[in-house]
């Protein structure tokens, strides 16, 4: 299932906020009239066993020439080792533009094809960075370099930013908020509509909340996610599921009385404010919240300022809000506000990773099983993993 979708509307209001956010951002400008700004230092999570640096370079056009981008480099600040390197059409598949400008299909100066993404005077270009860190267990410092050409100049320009120091706080190290499965991981930084390139704007800023979103779908030992008629939203597997504490918190807001449609035919779109749907918000002990979204209408069972211990029932898994078909969509932020907090990675103590889609389109049939090792600890779970949960989690334990 595809997480739920932004429309063109919200794209569009990363575009009013852009200022904003490089006003606050970390970076340095480059180049001649092509801006680098990060505004987020990304925190390595680990996944399967290796480290991964998901986060966002925003680069801006403020010059009166056309920029055609070639290839965007980022290595090891300490040994300058390759980390990533995208260009051409894996290039382009990683920026989202804003100002509506499409890129022509050549460069009207030089009448040949244009070999990369182009960018207008005055347009700002989102580029996503998703990469694993075999081998650079121990990086503490990023270096970005961008190759570009410039309208009506020759040759190819080579710009680099300041060095970016990541952060020295750890993931969120949580409890399950589920039991028992087959669960599967729903999330992809490829769509380009899913929840890792949907931005909010909230009082003023554009924020990513999803950023490590995962919807959570139940499925059967088949991969089916429904029995009998699966238009019916009480057919499918996790209706109706247990939601649990992912640990020791204080409850710090709540959102009941969302209806949910009978059937997935007759759901509807929502207004940005109610993607969420019924919700729960936990404030961890690290000072970050956990949001648990799409609940059943009448079943959550704490109140804001209540304290919760880790595998404590708060809710029923449900249909509410922009919803896809009822499942469950975590993510940890740094605020209180489904949409107003930025999106922060966070590990699962221990999961059983029982294998994975590699095309969504298989949903309701077998996944691919598993290779390796089956039981994983203090890992985000990867893209579209089918996992399986303890019964009964274990209390909340140091790392």
């Amino acid at each position: 299932m595809q997480p739920p979708l932004a429309t063109n509307a919200w794209l569009a209001l990363v575009l009013i906020a852009a200022c904003a956010i490089a006003s606050r951002a970390h970076g340095a400008p480059v180049g001649d009239g092509l801006d680098l700004t990060i505004p987020l230092p990304p925190t390595p999570v680990r996944v399967e066993g290796h480290g991964q640096l998901d986060y966002e370079v925003l680069l801006a056009n403020h010059s009166d020439k056309r920029i055609t981008l070639e290839e965007f480099v980022v290595r090891d600040g300490r040994d300058g080792r390759l980390i990533a390197k995208l260009s051409g059409k894996t290039l382009d598949q990683h920026i989202a533009r804003f100002g509506a400008v499409p890129a022509p299909a050549s460069d009207p100066e030089s009448s040949l094809p244009v070999a990369g993404t182009l960018i207008e005077p005055g347009q700002q270009v989102v580029l996503f960075i998703d990469v694993s860190l075999p081998g650079h267990q121990g990086i503490d410092t990023l270096r970005h370099r961008v190759g570009y050409r410039v309208a009506g100049a020759n040759g190819t320009f080579r710009s680099s930013g300041a060095p970016l120091a990541l952060p020295r706080t750890r993931p969120s190290l949580l409890a399950p908020p589920l039991r028992g499965g087959p669960w599967a991981a729903f999330h992809d930084a490829d769509w380009p509509r899913g929840h890792r390139r949907v931005f909010y704007r909230v009082d003023g800023h554009a924020r990513l909340p999803g950023r490590f979103a995962i919807d959570w779908v139940k499925l059967d030992e088949h991969g089916r996610f429904a029995t009998g008629d699966a238009d019916l939203a009480q057919a499918w597997y996790g209706h109706g599921a247990d939601v649990l504490a992912v640990a020791d918190a204080r409850v710090a807001a709540v959102r009941d009385g969302m209806g949910e449609p009978s059937r997935i035919s007759q759901r509807t779109h929502h207004a940005p404010e109610d993607d969420a749907g019924n919700y729960v918000a936990l404030q961890l002990a690290d000072g970050r919240y956990a949001f648990y979204e799409h609940l059943r209408k009448g079943s959550i069972r704490v109140a804001v300022g209540e304290r919760v211990r880790t595998g404590q029932v708060i809710a029923a898994l449900g249909f509410s809000g922009e919803s896809t078909g009822p499942h469950l969509h975590f993510h940890v932020a740094d605020a209180s506000s489904p949409l107003g907090g930025e999106g922060l990675p966070f590990e699962i103590r221990r999961f059983e990773r029982l294998g994975r889609y590699d095309d969504i389109a298989r949903l309701g049939k077998p996944w691919r099983p598993a290779d390796g090792d089956i039981v994983r600890h203090h890992e985000w779970p990867g893209s579209n993993t089918v996992v399986r949960f303890a019964d009964d989690p274990a209390p909340d334990s140091g790392r």
